[in-house]
């Protein structure tokens, strides 16, 4: 199979609704990630998904939609404060999870009686989602645990010769994927943190909390596996305060290979004529970065360290969260 890259037009819509009506898979842009779509109501096309991603069969599936469609009838009510919600911050990077009425293919969420539903605001998802008119089961367009992508090149890194079409909207601005957000209770409740806050729902929903998997647990959302994200090659993670041991680290690579460091702006300064990639330094540049990073890391380095950046709350949140898993150190540091 020839994998083709088009910017989206008329042409390229045409086609994608063409595969996606065919029962196959395509790659979109959104603000996100690149999103691996298919037709969220035939179970064959969802299992592709699962199939093509190698991804494992209890990890669930978002739904995308165009800002117009009605979803209504794949959810079984909506409390007040996902109403106000859906309203400030849709389309958005923000993914719903409302109690599900069963329309879609239960593969979709993987045997939960729940739903994940996003509206992306990216054009190209948009045009994508109004040209085919069906929800389209899309969780990000890379291999299972693999670094997300935020550009069609990484998608085809990926996937050439497995998937026929990409639709490429250029590189994406928000660059973490959505926050998910748990809607079936009293309460909002946060189960992966991302670019819409913990602190932006609760100004809308006057409270928003945040679960915490328990060990053993089922995945109630995607992102939640342990290790994940991750680069493919060694890498090892420092705190701030172990910037020494860090340095040690580098050192003893650089005796037979070539070490990089992935940190803040304010540490890349610190560390002067070592081999860094710079994170920037607000969190919204971080977020963007990230991934890019990861992915140049890997091409690069034989082993990536990454030093975690000082500030913690807000966007932060969902950007530490998505570094410690890529590193596998989201229980304490650690190198692999």
């Amino acid at each position: 199979m020839e994998t083709k890259i088009f910017p989206c037009s008329p042409e390229s819509l045409a086609l994608a609704k063409q595969t996606i009506e065919a029962g196959e898979v395509v790659a979109f842009h959104t603000e996100t990630v690149y999103g691996l779509g298919a037709n969220a109501f035939s179970d064959e096309a969802v299992l592709k998904i699962f199939a093509l991603k190698g991804r494992p069969a209890d990890n669930p599936l978002i739904v995308h939609v165009h800002k117009e469609y009605d979803i209504s009838p794949l959810i079984d009510g909506e409390p007040p404060y996902a109403a106000a919600l859906r309203k400030a911050f849709l389309p958005g990077p923000l993914t719903m999870v409302y109690p599900s009425t069963g329309k879609v293919s239960k593969y979709v969420s993987c045997g939960l009686n729940t739903l994940a539903i996003r509206v992306p605001s990216s054009p190209t998802a948009q045009e994508f989602l109004k040209a085919v008119d069906l929800p389209i089961a899309a969780p990000s367009a890379n291999l299972s645990k693999h670094v997300s992508p935020v550009t069609a090149k990484h998608v085809f890194d990926d996937f050439d010769g497995k998937i026929g079409l990409i639709l490429d909207g250029g590189a994406c601005s928000g660059g973490i994927e959505s926050t998910v957000l748990d809607c079936t209770g009293e309460v909002p409740q946060i189960l992966r943190e991302g670019l819409v806050t913990r602190e932006m729902i609760a100004r809308v929903a006057g409270v928003c909390g945040v679960y915490r998997p328990k060990t053993g647990e089922r995945p109630k959302s995607p992102g939640m596996a342990y290790k994940h994200y991750s680069p493919r090659c060694k890498t090892a993670y420092f705190t701030r305060e172990e910037l020494e041991k860090a340095v040690v680290c580098y050192r003893e690579e650089e005796k037979s290979g070539s070490p990089c460091f992935l940190c803040e702006s304010e540490v890349c300064a610190i560390l002067g004529d070592y081999s860094t990639l710079d994170l920037g330094g607000s969190p919204e540049e971080m977020a963007r970065r990230l991934y890019a990073l990861l992915r140049k890391g890997e091409g690069e380095a034989t082993l990536l360290i990454g030093v975690e950046p000082q500030e913690k709350g807000g966007v932060m949140a969902g950007v530490l969260n998505r570094m410690r898993r890529a590193f596998g150190a989201e229980h304490g540091t650690k190198e692999s």
